[in-house]
C-alpha cells in the first residue's frame, strides 16, 4: 500500500488528511527542494541578499559611512585619507558579494515561483476534472430522472386504462347480477 492511500501513514507522520490532500501538488516538485531550502550556505546566503534591500542594512551602511567619513575628515585617525581609498575597496568588495547572493536568492525564489505556479496549474485542472466529472454525473441522473418521470407516466396511463376498465366491467358485472336478481324475484 502506497503512503498516498495509506490512512496510517497520515497519523504516523502526525498529519492530517487534508494536510495530505492540500500538498498533492507540490510531490511532483520535490526533487526541487534541495534547490532552494535544503544546504546551509544556501539559506544563509538567501538571508543575508534579502537583508541587503532592507530599510535596516541602507540606514547601518549610510551611518557607518558618514561616520567613516566623518572621522577621516576631522582628524581623529587617518587610516583612509580623502579620497577614501580603502572605503572604495570595501564597497568594490561588497558589490562583488552582493550580486551572486542576490542573483543566488532570485533564482531560488524563481525556482519556487515556478513550482508554486505548476503546482496551481495543476490545482486548476484538478478543479476542471472534478467539475466536468460532478456535471457527467448531474447529466447522467437528469436523464435517468427523466426517464423515471417517462415511466411513471406510462405506468398512470396504464393504471388509469385499467381503473377505466376495471370500472366498466364492475358496471357490467352491477348490471347482469341486478338483472338475474330481478328475472328470479319474478
Amino acid at each position: 500500500m502506497n503512503n498516498e492511500t495509506n490512512p496510517a501513514h497520515d497519523t504516523q507522520k502526525g498529519g492530517h488528511k487534508g494536510e495530505r490532500h492540500f500538498f498533492r501538488f507540490h510531490r511532483p516538485h520535490v526533487h526541487l527542494h534541495s534547490l532552494y531550502g535544503d544546504d546551509w550556505f544556501a539559506l544563509k546566503a538567501e538571508k543575508f541578499a534579502r537583508f541587503f534591500g532592507t530599510p535596516t542594512f541602507l540606514i547601518g551602511q549610510t551611518v557607518i559611512v558618514g561616520v567613516w567619513i566623518l572621522i577621516n575628515i576631522i582628524g581623529v585617525t587617518q587610516f583612509d585619507v580623502y579620497p577614501f581609498i580603502l572605503l572604495n575597496l570595501a564597497f568594490s568588495l561588497q558589490a562583488a558579494y552582493a550580486a551572486p547572493l542576490i542573483l543566488l536568492a532570485q533564482t531560488r525564489q524563481s525556482d519556487r515561483d515556478k513550482a508554486h505556479a505548476e503546482a496551481d496549474a495543476l490545482h486548476r485542472e484538478d478543479l476542471a476534472r472534478a467539475s466536468d466529472e460532478r456535471l457527467a454525473v448531474a447529466a447522467h441522473q437528469t436523464t435517468m430522472l427523466v426517464d423515471l418521470v417517462r415511466q411513471n407516466t406510462q405506468l398512470t396511463e396504464t393504471i388509469k386504462s385499467l381503473t377505466e376498465r376495471v370500472e366498466t366491467l364492475t358496471i357490467e358485472v352491477h348490471k347482469q347480477v341486478i338483472a338475474s336478481a330481478s328475472s328470479a324475484t319474478r
